[in-house]
């Protein structure tokens, strides 16, 4: 079977996009992403596969932030809106590590929606497929090949101060 990266490189390199991939040590979540390549949480993506009445979507949020669920149930237009469980979507990602999916749900058949703060930041750094590698791509690209839907549904934290 194809590694999710391989599949990323070549998609990105079939659309003409430039990436950098960002070799690390193993971690489990996009903050401490963030902290082991020194970028900015605010440029790193955190994906949470979530259930809004029964159907399965990717939010696309900054690593420090948290899904603000009564947003994201007004965006969705749902009744019920409620976090995947990673056995309840693990099979989705079968190239990937449990929980290393990339942003790309639209290489998944799931519909993905990008937190506004995001769409600002000039590069999108996330896992790609694995908990030790990651890719890096201009937002620009990004938003021109996956064309999410943009909303505000992120919750900010405050951020944590910069790794020494």
């Amino acid at each position: 079977m194809e590694k999710c990266i391989e599949r990323l490189k070549l998609f990105l390199s079939e659309n003409g996009v430039k990436y950098e991939i960002q070799r690390h040590r193993e971690v489990f979540t996009a903050q401490a992403v963030a902290a082991e390549l020194h970028e900015k949480g605010s440029h790193v993506a955190k994906v949470v596969i979530v259930w809004a009445d029964g159907k399965k979507f990717m939010l696309v949020l900054p690593a420090p932030a948290h899904v603000d669920f009564d947003r994201a149930q007004a965006m969705l237009s749902a009744d019920d809106v409620r976090q995947a469980r990673e056995e309840e979507f693990g099979f989705l990602f079968p190239d990937c590590d449990l929980g290393a999916m990339p942003p790309f749900g639209n290489l998944y058949d799931i519909p993905v929606y990008l937190d506004r703060s995001l769409a600002a930041a000039p590069d999108l750094v996330f896992q790609a497929g694995s908990h030790r590698e990651t890719m890096k791509i201009p937002t620009a690209d990004y938003l021109r090949l996956v064309s999410p839907s943009i909303g505000d549904f992120a919750l900010q934290t405050r951020a944590a101060p910069a790794a020494a």
